[in-house]
C-alpha cells in the first residue's frame, strides 16, 4: 500500500492533492491511502464539507522502507520527518526540486503551474481517466486556493483552462461566489491560537545553509491579524527559538488588494528584508508591496539574496 500526502501545515493544495491522487493510484491499479501531515485551514475544512468529504487520517510515522507518494512538495523540512528511511514511489509537485534523494527510480512529474491540482487534472486526461465529480470539485477548489482565484502571478493560461473545465464536471456554476465563500471561510480567524495562526501557512526554508521560517496568512480582513500582532510576534520569537532557526517572518496577504505587508520579528529579519526587497519597514511591519506569492515572489529573492553574500 502506497502512503500518499502533501507538506507540513496542510493548505487545500495539499490535502485534495493527497485524496485525489490516491483515488487516481487506485483507479489505475495501485493500492493507495491519502493521509494529512497536520491540521486543516478552515478554508480547507469549508472545501471538504460542502465537497461531502472526510478529512484524511493524520500520519505521525510509518514504518521503514513503506512505500509513499509525495505530492504538492518533495522537500525533506516539509515533509514527514521519517521520510529518509521510506520509500518514496511517486511525486506530483509544482514546485522547485529540493533536496530529495532516492536510492531506485521514481515516478516525477513537476510543472510549473499554480497548482498540484492542475497537474492531477491533466494525468486523468492522459490516461483517458474521466474526473469522478467530487475530485473535479476539490481540484478546482486547489486551483482557486493556490492561485487565489488567478490573482497569483504563478497562475498560468493552463490553470485557468483546467478550471473551467473541472467547474463544469463539479456542476459549480459561479466560480467566483464559490472561490469568495473558501475565502471568507479562510479570513474566519476569530478563535484561532497565534501560535496556529503563524502554522496554518508555514514553511521551513534553507538559506546560505541556515533555517528560515516564512509563514503567510492570505485573508480578505488583514485588520484582524495586524490587531493580534503583538500576540503573533509573540509566537514567532518562541518558535524562532524552540526550532533554532535563524530568522521567522510572517506576511500577511490581503487577497482583495493583492498586497503583503510582512510582520518583521527582530532587527536580523528587518535587515533582510530591507537589504533583499528595498522594503520600508515602520513600526514592525514591511511593506513588501504586491509581492503575494511566497513560491514566486519571495522565496526566489531571498535565495538570490543569500547567494550574493
Amino acid at each position: 500500500m502506497t502512503a500518499v500526502f502533501g507538506h507540513l501545515n496542510p493548505d487545500t493544495d495539499a490535502i485534495t492533492a493527497a485524496l485525489v491522487y490516491a483515488s487516481f493510484l487506485r483507479r489505475t491499479g495501485r493500492e493507495a491511502q491519502a493521509y494529512r501531515l497536520g491540521e486543516p485551514n478552515r478554508e480547507t475544512e469549508f472545501v471538504l464539507r460542502t465537497a461531502g468529504v472526510d478529512l484524511p487520517p493524520l500520519l505521525d510515522s510509518l514504518p521503514e522502507d513503506s512505500a509513499v507518494a509525495l505530492v504538492d512538495h518533495n522537500e525533506s523540512s516539509q515533509s514527514l520527518p521519517s521520510l529518509a528511511t521510506l520509500n518514496v514511489t511517486h511525486v506530483v509537485d509544482h514546485h522547485k526540486l529540493g533536496d530529495l534523494a532516492t536510492n531506485v527510480p521514481v515516478y516525477l512529474r513537476f510543472e510549473p503551474l499554480g497548482s498540484t491540482g492542475t497537474i492531477l487534472a491533466k494525468l486523468h486526461r492522459e490516461a483517458n481517466l474521466p474526473i469522478e465529480q467530487t475530485d473535479a470539485r476539490l481540484l478546482l477548489s486547489a486551483i482557486l486556493s493556490d492561485t487565489l482565484h488567478f490573482r497569483s502571478p504563478t497562475t498560468t493560461p493552463e490553470d485557468r483552462e483546467v478550471a473551467t473545465y473541472l467547474a463544469q464536471i463539479a456542476g459549480i456554476a459561479d466560480v467566483s461566489a464559490y472561490a469568495g465563500g473558501m475565502f471568507a471561510a479562510k479570513s474566519d480567524l476569530g478563535d484561532i491560537a497565534a501560535e496556529k495562526l503563524l502554522k496554518m501557512d508555514y514553511k521551513v526554508f534553507e538559506f546560505a545553509g541556515r533555517p528560515y521560517g516564512l509563514g503567510v496568512v492570505e485573508t480578505t480582513n488583514p485588520g484582524y491579524v495586524f490587531g493580534r500582532k503583538a500576540e503573533l510576534l509573540s509566537a514567532m520569537d518562541q518558535e524562532k527559538a524552540k526550532s533554532h532557526l535563524a530568522g521567522v517572518v510572517l506576511s500577511v496577504v490581503d487577497i482583495l488588494n493583492e498586497t503583503n505587508r510582512t510582520l518583521v520579528l527582530s532587527a536580523t529579519e528587518e535587515l533582510m528584508l530591507r537589504e533583499a526587497f528595498g522594503a520600508n519597514i515602520e513600526d514592525g511591519v514591511a511593506d513588501l508591496g504586491s509581492r503575494i506569492s511566497r513560491k514566486k515572489q519571495i522565496v526566489p529573492v531571498l535565495e538570490a539574496y543569500f547567494e550574493g553574500q
